[in-house]
C-alpha cells in the first residue's frame, strides 16, 4: 500500500498537490482530524477496494489542530510500523502572504488570537513545522511554481511508481529570479560561455539544438559535464543506500533559458538511460 501525508505550510499548496495526487489514481481526504489518521490508515489496508491500496491525505493545523495532535498522530503510525511517505509544501513568507491576501482568506492560525499580520502567523507555523519539514520524505517549494507546474512536479513524483524508490529531479534555474530551497545539489555554471550574447541564440533556449551545440562545443562545458555525470553517478548509490525517496539536483545559470537549461537537459538524459526514476523541470525557461 502507498500512503502519503501531505502536509506544510498554509497557503503552498497543499489543496493543489491533493488534487494532483487525485488525478494521478490516489484516494484522497483533505484536512483529515488527527485522532483519525491510524484509523484511517487501517481501513485503507484492509479495503477490498483497490483504489484505497494509494491513498492520501492532508494533515495540517485547519481547525484549530495543534503541532502536538499531529506530531502525536504520524508517531503513532511510526510506532506501529505503518509504512507512510511525508510529503511537505512550503513557499516563501511573501508568496504565501500574497496568496492569502488574493483569495481573501483568513489564516488558519489566527481565529480568535491577538495576531497582527498573517506574517506573523506565518512565521509561527513554519517555527512549529521545522523538525516535520526536516524529516519528509518529499520537499516541494512551490514559491516559483504555477499549479500546473506543481501537478507536473507531483505527477512526476508519484504516478505509476513506487514511493519507497529514489525519485531524482534534474531543475534548470536562473538565479537572477531566486535558488531553489528545496534543492538537494546545487550547481552553478554561470562560468561556462553565455549564448546570450550571441544574437541568433539571445531568444532561444538550452531545448534547441543550436544553443545546445554552442554549450557544448568548448572543452570546459565538456570536462564540467563529465565531473558532474560522474559525481551524480557516484553519490545516487549513497542516497539509495540511505533510504531517500527524493533527490533535487539543481542547476542554475544567470538567467535559467540557456546554459542551466543545456546541462541539466544533458543530466536528465544521462540519468535516463540507467534504471533511475528521474524526471526534468525546467523552472524559469518561460520567463522573461
Amino acid at each position: 500500500m502507498e500512503f502519503i501525508i501531505v502536509t506544510g505550510i498554509s497557503g503552498a499548496g497543499k489543496t493543489s498537490a491533493l488534487h494532483a495526487l487525485e488525478d494521478i489514481g490516489f484516494y484522497c481526504v483533505d484536512n483529515i482530524p488527527p485522532a483519525l489518521l491510524s484509523t484511517f490508515y487501517e481501513l485503507c489496508e484492509k479495503s477490498s477496494d483497490e483504489r484505497m491500496k494509494r491513498a492520501a491525505v492532508v494533515l495540517d493545523v485547519r481547525m484549530g489542530t495543534s503541532f502536538e495532535d499531529l506530531s502525536s498522530a504520524i508517531g503513532k503510525l511510526r510506532k506501529d510500523n505503518h509504512k507512510y511517505k511525508t510529503l511537505f509544501l512550503d513557499a516563501a513568507n511573501s508568496v504565501i502572504i500574497s496568496r492569502f491576501r488574493s483569495t481573501r482568506r483568513k489564516h488558519p492560525l489566527f481565529g480568535d488570537s491577538p495576531l497582527a499580520t498573517i506574517d506573523e502567523a506565518v512565521n509561527i507555523e513554519r517555527e512549529l513545522f521545522a523538525g516535520l519539514k526536516m524529516s519528509s520524505d518529499y520537499l516541494i517549494d512551490t514559491t516559483f511554481l504555477s499549479s500546473a507546474q506543481l501537478k507536473d512536479r507531483i505527477t512526476a513524483l508519484f504516478i505509476g511508481n513506487e514511493i519507497s524508490s529514489l525519485s531524482v529531479t534534474c531543475m534548470s534555474f536562473g538565479f537572477k529570479y531566486g535558488v531553489p530551497t528545496e534543492a538537494d545539489l546545487m550547481f552553478d555554471v554561470r562560468c561556462l560561455p553565455n549564448p546570450f550574447y550571441v544574437d541568433e541564440l539571445k531568444y532561444k533556449t538550452g531545448l534547441d539544438e543550436p544553443v545546445r551545440e554552442y554549450v557544448m562545443k568548448w572543452p570546459q562545458t565538456v570536462k564540467l559535464r563529465d565531473k558532474l555525470f560522474d559525481f551524480v553517478d557516484f553519490t545516487l548509490p549513497l542516497y539509495k543506500d540511505e533510504g531517500k525517496s527524493l533527490l533535487l539536483i539543481a542547476i542554475g545559470c544567470t538567467g535559467g533559458k540557456h546554459r542551466s537549461v543545456a546541462l541539466t537537459q544533458a543530466l536528465y538524459n544521462h540519468l535516463s538511460e540507467g534504471k533511475n526514476k528521474v524526471s526534468v523541470h525546467h523552472r524559469d525557461i518561460t520567463k522573461a
